[in-house]
């Protein structure tokens, strides 16, 4: 009796142990993607269907479920398919203005930036990825001051 519960309980373990094992080596539902200006330019909601992106301090945005505010012709369209942190940052739709470069903003404007990127985009949208000035230097060298691991919804798991 006692060599059945023994056997009953391994083969218990062992279907739990496979189990484990088999949720741990998942792959991500949604990888965290690199996206070159191209790459962004085509997510402008230009193209019926496609998924709109936007870029705010290097991290894309799909905005696509605020398509009424996104979309094409629509007041916001301005933003999305490029990186617009300064746009955000000066509440801006000027067209100087619809680049990633801080350079000359406020402390004002960083926070207001950081607040919009914190309470809007982030908790609004999901994110689908970074922009490879975030992670790559001017020259296409690995940026060693990014550690995917202090991003945003960033996990381990996730790949590039």
């Amino acid at each position: 009796m006692a060599t059945a519960r023994v056997c009953l309980l391994f083969l218990v373990l062992s279907w739990t142990s496979a189990k484990d094992v088999k949720l741990k080596d998942k792959p991500a539902s949604k990888p965290v993607r690199l996206f070159t200006e191209e790459e962004l330019k085509r997510h402008d909601g230009s193209e019926k269907g496609q998924p709109i992106y936007m870029a705010i301090k290097g991290v894309v945005f799909d905005v696509t479920k605020g398509k009424d505010f996104y979309g094409k012709g629509a007041a916001y369209n301005a933003l999305v398919g490029k990186d617009s942190t300064r746009a955000v940052a000066k509440m801006s739709l000027d067209p100087a203005d619809l680049t990633s470069d801080t350079t000359g903003l406020t402390a004002e404007q960083l926070e207001s930036l950081d607040s919009i990127f914190e309470g809007t985009y982030k908790a609004k949208y999901p994110i689908v990825g970074y922009t490879a000035a975030r992670i790559l230097t001017e020259d296409g060298s690995p940026n060693k001051d990014f550690k995917p691991e202090d991003q945003p919804h960033f996990q381990i798991k996730d790949e590039f």
